[in-house]
């Protein structure tokens, strides 16, 4: 057996180093992530970690002199760490960071080393990682075989916000989608269906099964916030979710992210508060991102905000829309409010500007990762909140008046702080200049001395030079050496005998003298004792910070939803919106109705062009739009969904009057396209995409629907559109207001038979062989689809314009077209269930309910059975 080191450690196998066995020992503990190990001056990457870094960043890829081909090497200087970090995150890498634990210079042996952080792009405080203006979650995803349903959970550790909930698989794909998380945490064991129902977009990272379990996960949530349980949080009932929730905590821990009393709470997402939006809609609707290329989603043109929280605040608004009428009508009071006073908002603005990030400020303070300069920016932005509280401490809105009574100045810090920091403080703790002249004496005094030392020694270098006549003679300064004199081999015979010789140059002389150490002693003691008095008052400070956590996150929650109202006011000043009006009735009322994103966009001098819907359970339940293509159907349904939607967030509406009935849902069906990925073609993607809806409405829902069908043949389509217009109008529990977009003319005739759909058609003006799209909505169904003339505006070659033009002649000569809407007439309808509403049983039902009453289908042989169906079908 192989004698063990001093140390303990086995001996070195062949063709190891004491560095690369410190390494390989390091490395074993995060297999998962690329290690950063600190090398001196130097972050180096070995092995696949230097291949994947070097790709990654761009940096040359090496190879260690050991004769091993597979022993890469690759690394940057330790301060560019906020240059290259962000760019590995960004790239879905998980890394570990392993840093120095002692000074090389005092080290016996090798240096210690440990990681200090695992940064991953769920998980960082790293300011280039973040993008101030969203939340940066970690997410994970628990589940429960036995009755499918899934448990969620999200944090973002720059800001402490803590959420979760739990429900069956669509309910938590839409929560993923509306809060866009950078990593996703799951259980080994369910690999493949995370993969499933969660695919490959986000940075994701499997985990042991063990640690997603209730017994496990639950202490871990009760330790952290202190409580016996977790009923006053409202998730007790919740097992799915504090599973998730206790994965994120566990998952800090195991990512060296141990001071974490930022967060403080953990909220339930309550399904019951919030407006249903399943993820196709949240992406159909460009809400918060475009599916197009140089798209603009919505949050764009919204977001007037002047602090990142109220960015982040807004965002989730977006895609969190209110059910509850109160908390609505609050929020539009705070907006009408601001734009009641034109003077008060505009000072509002001017008082939010300065304030930054302060909820990030204060997680840092208590994560230990403030630097000076940052707590100066806290003081500054505390330094804001006594003038906002003054200014709306009268101000008529109540929403208004409520944030600002609770906003705290927390004077005495901002005091301490003011008192103590220089405001143009480093980053860097270390780099010293931190405190202020007059904080405190014994602080001054060594100031004074490091100063004067300085002053003295360029007195020394004067004398000496008229003293012995040496004119190139310099006073300078190394770490090995400390100071010295240098002199130039042309007048080192100059040289007094009291120097002693310290280093022989090519072209110079290194001396020391008694006095020159003495006065450096003087002064490296000063600077030494300034820099740990410094960090001292510093930490003092971060401590005292700490305190006022709470309060100080109560006021960036303050400020941030002050913030979303005066960025609503704006938008809503500056694009001539209106208040709509929120009712708990089922009628959707909008006059004048324009598309927020599009009017924006339209070339200079072109006015778009708005419309009026009318929606209700009783008598308009279901409109039928059709019209060409261009026509600008999809942009009214689009509109439709955002007018009630802003106005359910609380802000104001681009219409010239608004009244909504509450909805609870929103379900949209737009702009299909193939998934090759998983091999389902344009229709199957339709067709998912409707089954979701209809297998989920409500009677408060709101559906658009545009062009279905139109992914399989026109027999097929306008079968299935046919089918799913009388499914929504005959739905035996629920009437789902519906805009139903569609190019097969033959649905107009459903309104024949159907009373609460009514067919409208998006206008256009033929002027010879042109049309011109007036992109009005009136009522009436189009007779249409004017899809040739399209085809020539798009540039299709006027050949085959012409021959198109010559079939299409040819078909409705011959009547073809006309067949089909012949046909639709005689169709039996699917409308008995209006015998529900009063209407009576038809003759011919009558009898063939009598004979299917007295039959017993027990008794009838195979042939029986067919003769009977026949007569049956005869009689229908």
């Amino acid at each position: 057996m192989a004698k063990k080191t001093p140390d303990g450690q086995e001996p070195l196998k062949k063709g190891e180093t004491p560095l690369s066995r410190q390494f390989n020992q390091i490395k074993a503990k995060y297999p998962g992530a690329i290690l950063l190990f600190r090398v001196g001056d130097f972050y180096e990457t070995f092995g696949e970690d230097a291949v994947k870094a070097s790709k990654i960043l761009g940096i040359t890829l090496t190879r260690r002199n050991n004769g091993n081909a597979d022993d890469h090497l690759a690394g940057f200087p330790h301060h560019s760490l906020d240059t290259y970090l962000p760019k590995l995150v960004r790239a879905g890498q998980r890394v570990a960071i392993c840093d120095q634990l002692e000074n090389p210079a005092e080290a016996k042996g090798i240096v210690k080393r440990g990681v200090t952080e695992l940064v991953t792009p769920g998980v960082s405080f790293n300011d280039q990682v973040l993008d101030n203006k969203r939340n940066n979650y970690v997410a994970s995803i628990s589940y429960q075989e036995k009755d499918a349903q899934f448990g969620v959970a999200f944090l973002d550790i720059s800001t402490g916000e803590f959420m979760c909930s739990q429900g069956p698989l669509a309910y938590v794909q839409k929560l993923i989608q509306s809060f866009m998380p950078s990593e996703i945490l799951f259980p080994k064991k369910y690999r493949s269906i995370y993969q499933e129902h969660f695919g490959d977009q986000y940075h994701s990272f499997s985990m042991e099964e063990w640690i997603f379990s209730y017994e496990f996960t639950y202490p871990l949530l009760t330790e952290h916030f202190k409580t016996k349980n977790l009923k006053g949080f409202g998730i007790e009932t919740m097992p799915l979710g504090i599973i998730a929730a206790g994965v994120i905590l566990h998952y800090l821990a195991e990512t060296e992210h141990k001071q974490v009393g930022h967060i403080a709470t953990i909220q339930r997402i309550e399904e019951d508060k919030f407006v249903w939006l399943d993820r196709f809609t949240i992406r159909n609707l460009e809400l918060v991102y475009s599916v197009q290329e140089g798209g603009v989603p919505l949050i764009d043109l919204m977001d007037q905000t002047m602090t990142p929280m109220g960015a982040r605040l807004l965002r989730k608004w977006m895609v969190l829309p209110l059910k509850e009428l109160a908390a609505i009508q609050e929020r539009q009071a705070g907006v009408a409010g601001l734009l009641e006073l034109d003077e008060t908002m505009d000072v509002l603005i001017s008082l939010l500007k300065p304030i930054g990030d302060l909820e990030r400020l204060i997680s840092k303070v208590a994560a230990g990762r403030i630097n000076p300069r940052e707590l100066v920016q806290l003081k500054r932005a505390l330094q804001q909140v006594p003038a906002i509280k003054e200014l709306l401490a009268t101000h008529p809105a109540p929403i208004l008046q409520k944030w600002a009574d609770q906003l705290n100045p927390c004077l005495h810090l901002v005091q301490k702080i003011e008192s103590a920091l220089r405001d143009d403080a480093p980053m860097l703790v270390h780099q010293g200049g931190i405190i202020k002249t007059g904080y405190l004496p014994e602080l001054d005094e060594l100031h004074q001395l490091s100063t004067n030392g300085k002053d003295y020694l360029a007195a020394m270098q004067k004398r000496e030079i008229e003293r012995t006549g040496i004119t190139s003679l310099k006073v300078a300064y190394n770490k090995v050496f400390g100071y010295y004199l240098e002199v130039t081999n042309a007048h080192k015979d100059r040289v007094p005998p009291e120097w002693i010789r310290k280093q022989t140059l090519v072209n110079a002389e290194r001396y020391i003298t008694e006095e020159l150490k003495g006065y450096e002693e003087k002064i490296l003691s000063a600077e030494d004792k300034i820099s740990t008095i410094e960090f001292g008052i510093f930490q003092e400070l971060v401590r005292e910070s700490l305190e006022y956590l709470e309060l100080i996150q109560l006021n960036a929650l303050g400020i941030a939803t002050l913030d979303v109202l005066t960025s609503f006011a704006q938008v809503a000043k500056r694009n001539q919106y209106v208040q709509p009006t929120l009712h708990t009735g089922d009628s959707i009322q909008i006059e004048a109705g324009r598309h927020p994103v599009i009017e924006q966009q339209l070339p200079l001098g072109e006015v778009y062009v708005p419309n009026d819907v009318y929606l209700d359970n009783e008598t308009q339940q279901i409109i039928m739009i059709t019209g060409p293509n261009m026509a600008g159907k999809s942009a009214l349904l689009r509109q439709t969904a955002l007018i009630v939607l802003m106005a359910q967030m609380g802000s104001f509406v681009p219409a010239t009057s608004a009244s909504i009935g509450l909805v609870d849902k929103v379900f949209t069906r737009v702009g299909a396209s193939d998934n090759l990925s998983k091999g389902e073609s344009t229709f199957m993607v339709e067709m998912t995409e409707t089954a979701a809806i209809l297998n989920n409405l409500s009677n408060n829902s709101l559906v658009l629907l545009d062009e279905i069908g139109r992914g399989t043949s026109t027999y097929d389509g306008v079968s299935m559109a046919w089918a799913i217009a009388e499914h929504l109008h005959n739905h035996s529990k629920c009437r789902a207001k519906t805009l139903f977009a569609t190019h097969y003319h033959e649905l107009n005739e459903l309104t024949e038979d159907f009373p609460r759909i009514k067919n409208f058609h998006v206008s256009v003006k033929e002027v010879g062989n042109k049309i011109i799209f007036l992109r009005k909505l009136v009522p009436g169904g189009s007779e249409h689809s004017f899809g040739i003339h399209v085809a020539q505006m798009a540039g299709m070659p006027t050949s085959l314009v012409l021959r198109a033009h010559e079939i299409l002649q040819n078909l409705e000569k011959d009547h073809v077209l006309e067949d089909n809407v012949e046909k639709l007439k005689d169709m039996p309808k699917n409308n008995y269930q209006l015998n529900l509403f009063g209407a009576e049983i038809p003759e011919g039902l009558k009898k063939i309910e009598e004979q299917l009453g007295s039959l017993d289908v027990n008794t009838l042989s195979p042939i029986e059975a067919l003769l009977k169906l026949n007569e049956l079908k005869r009689l229908l």
